[in-house]
């Protein structure tokens, strides 16, 4: 009876000791690659997920900008597509004049008629603003943005009403154009805009600054339109023009090179610009 007393405490005693040391740092090494295993899998994934969030957002941003570029240039006044300089290595800019409205007119005072402050043109589609300035034959960019406005010769003048009934348009002064279009066509403009490469990465749209003899020098106040660019602008301008001729249209050729997460891509996109005044 002792014995079976015996047995039975010593049986107690060993269930009541529990882990022994080894079992314990088992279970904790065991335990700390599991752990390690799920944090460098969740530390992965974060990454991936990360990169490619970014790469998504540059490859967005780029898309949508190279698209916005496009439309507008095709839209730009035959021959106002003009270049910042080569020995200019901080930024390349690319201006251009949009077009607002644009028809054929009936009569105005062109060389060698006699200077008047009226002619008739025909309403185009877009509606006429006499807020905008009536273009008539540029053939060069200087016709463009060196003219004066609110001068008596040129191509480029300031309007002052519009009658839409009799097509009847006025100007602000007695003017005179200095050559006729071929097809009598005119434009209606308002001002030049400028998309411009900087060194930094950035390409920002610059737009509301009139029409000036000097191209654009970009700063930090033009509208963001994409990061993480990396042309080098002595060797690799993103933007390349051929200006137009008698038989060939302007060719603007846009290859800008992005950069993220070490993966780098470039654009290769033509634009061709009609340059029928």
């Amino acid at each position: 009876m002792a014995s079976h007393k015996n047995n039975k405490s010593y049986k107690h005693h060993k269930s009541a000791q529990g882990f022994t040391l080894v079992e314990m740092v088992t279970v904790i090494i065991v335990l700390g690659v599991l752990v390690l295993g799920v944090s460098s899998f969740v530390v992965l994934g974060t990454r991936i997920f990360v990169e490619s969030t970014s790469v998504e957002q540059v490859l967005s941003q780029s898309r949508f900008a190279m698209e916005r570029m496009t439309r507008e240039l095709r839209n730009a006044v035959p021959n106002s597509i003009r270049l910042t300089p080569d020995t200019v290595l901080t930024y390349q800019c690319v201006e251009f004049v949009p077009i607002q409205a644009s028809a054929s007119y009936v009569d105005l005072p062109i060389s060698p008629a006699a200077a008047n402050n009226t002619g008739t043109v025909f309403p185009p589609s877009q509606g006429l603003n006499v807020g905008n300035q009536m273009l008539v034959y540029p053939l060069l960019p200087k016709h463009i943005y060196s003219a004066t406005p609110a001068g008596t010769t040129g191509r480029l003048f300031d309007v002052d009403a519009f009658d839409a009934s009799t097509g009847e348009i006025t100007f602000d002064n007695s003017i005179q154009f200095a050559e006729a279009s071929p097809i009598k066509r005119y434009f209606m403009i308002s001002g030049a805009v400028s998309y411009c490469f900087q060194s930094g990465g950035e390409l920002r749209r610059y737009a509301n600054y009139g029409i000036n003899a000097n191209q654009l020098t970009p700063n930090s106040s033009g509208v963001l339109m994409a990061e993480n660019v990396v042309n080098n602008l002595a060797t690799d301008k993103p933007i390349l023009l051929a200006p137009s001729s008698l038989v060939n249209n302007a060719i603007l050729q846009l290859r800008p090179k992005f950069e993220v997460v070490n993966q780098k891509f470039q654009y290769q996109h033509q634009v061709q610009v009609i340059n029928v005044p």
